[in-house]
């Protein structure tokens, strides 16, 4: 290593520290203790806290100094000097403990600092110093968010049940212990069932409502009609339409703003498939897209516009968030998409709608694919997406698959759309329907043109 490289690595070292360090003196300005839990109101320090902007710049220097010298003088000074760091940690913490801080959050990152300096100086464990320099900003960065995020991932923590722990551990138990030792070959008559790739699509589609899931537990249910939508709809659009549509009909004033966070719900479904599209079978994407892409589109505008309609009406009577409140005061009911049940049932219903797919299409061509679609698509759009997928990849014609998949989007909104209606009542209907129709409708006007052209 030169002489300048040396320098640099020292300065990415000194940085990284002083990132982490910062925010550290930040959060005790602000009274926080390093442990996380509230201390005095801000501006009222108690005794100082273990390390700020200085300390621990001053500890990433050490790590990059022993680091340094460590080809000269071997690993024992890299060792004693974190030695020292260890013991100087410990003195702090049993300090602190006195005075009831016992959160270690603070000596931990001193220890992730001290790492990074020796790292920063290590051209022997990373070559390439951009990449090396590159770990170093990254781990810094990742200390520096999970240290700065304590009050949201508390929140979140709180409002993550044992029931969604359970369910989350025993899904990934499944999806890292037992979908690996799953058969990679088709079984059955027409060979489609391929244990490992239903295993593969229960992991994805789980992740993707999952992801919705979560993110609906973290922001709360009471973030505003949009949001919930949303998010509801990453997980359950159906699940959003029925619990509004009753809402809709409990207190029938309040219909359009239930109608906002349907139709969000609705639309995010098209723009799920879509992504789903995207990641097992990039290929029938550009197509797609012109179907589903429109409907999403035009639902997400729709929506929007809605809901500032709403929000104008709704101001003449009565604040609007308070009108908000009472569409949201039970929430929506969803399930963790990682409880076994609900993966396992949707793995059947995938193996079902596969074979039923491809008995339709082999013996009965492209309509009896049409036909199947339709039906899949009353009850679950996702299976038979992966479906029409796992065809198309098998030689199945694009436009087939477009037109199949899209058949099924289309038939599943339509349901959804009754439901709104039957539940809802009309309030609710004369503000779904018609934005449901129109994305519907311009759906089809793109696909059918994009066939014409094509």
């Amino acid at each position: 290593m030169t002489f300048r490289q040396t320098i640099v690595s020292i300065a990415v070292a000194v940085a990284a520290g002083a990132l982490i360090g910062a925010e550290r003196q930040q959060a005790q300005l602000a009274g926080s203790d390093p442990s996380g839990a509230a201390s005095e109101p801000s501006g009222k320090r108690q005794s100082p806290e273990f390390g700020g902007i200085r300390t621990f710049p001053l500890i990433a220097l050490l790590g990059a100094l022993g680091a340094l010298v460590r080809p000269l003088v071997g690993m024992w000074m890299l060792g004693g000097l974190l030695f020292g760091v260890v013991v100087l940690i410990a003195v702090s913490h049993a300090w602190s403990g006195r005075r009831g801080d016992i959160g270690i959050s603070s000596e931990v990152a001193a220890l992730v600092t001290y790492v990074l300096g020796a790292i920063a100086v290590m051209s022997d464990l990373v070559p390439d110093d951009s990449q090396r320099y590159l770990l170093v900003a990254g781990t810094a960065a990742t200390t520096l968010a999970l240290l700065a995020l304590k009050q949201p991932m508390h929140r979140f923590v709180g409002r993550v049940s044992i029931d969604d722990i359970y369910a989350t551990t025993k899904f990934l138990i499944l999806g890292l212990i037992v979908l690996p030792v799953l058969p990679n070959q088709t079984y059955g008559p027409l060979s489609v069932l391929n244990p490992f790739k239903i295993g593969m699509m229960i992991l994805l589609v789980a992740g993707i409502s999952f992801s919705g899931y979560l993110a609906t537990r973290l922001v709360g249910q009471d973030r505003g009609l949009l949001l919930t939508g949303l998010l509801g709809g990453l997980v359950s659009s159906t699940a959003v339409t029925l619990t509004y549509a009753g809402k809709a009909k409990a207190q029938n004033r309040l219909a359009a703003l239930c109608a906002v966070a349907i139709v969000v719900a609705c639309s995010t479904m098209f723009a799920r498939v879509v992504a789903v599209v995207a990641v097992v079978d990039r290929p029938l994407l550009p197509t797609l897209s012109w179907s589903l892409g429109v409907m999403a589109v035009v639902g997400f505008g729709a929506s929007v516009f809605l809901y500032v309609k709403t929000n104008r009406s709704e101001a003449k009577r009565e604040d609007l968030p308070a009108a908000e409140a009472k569409t949201q005061e039970d929430g929506v009911a969803l399930r963790n998409p990682f409880e076994l049940r609900q993966a396992v049932t949707f793995g059947l219903l995938y193996g079902g709608v596969l074979f039923v797919a491809k008995a339709a299409q082999t013996y009965l061509g492209s309509g009896g694919l049409y036909l199947s679609s339709v039906l899949a698509g009353l009850t679950d759009v996702d299976a038979i997406t992966l479906s029409v997928t796992d065809l198309h990849r098998s030689g199945l014609a694009t436009p087939v698959a477009v037109n199949a998949i899209t058949m099924a989007a289309v038939t599943n909104t339509i349901v959804k759309g009754t439901m709104a209606v039957t539940i809802g009542g009309r309030a609710l209907g004369r503000s779904v329907a018609p934005i449901l129709g129109a994305a519907l409708v311009a759906g089809g006007i793109a696909l059918l043109v994009h066939h014409v052209r094509g």
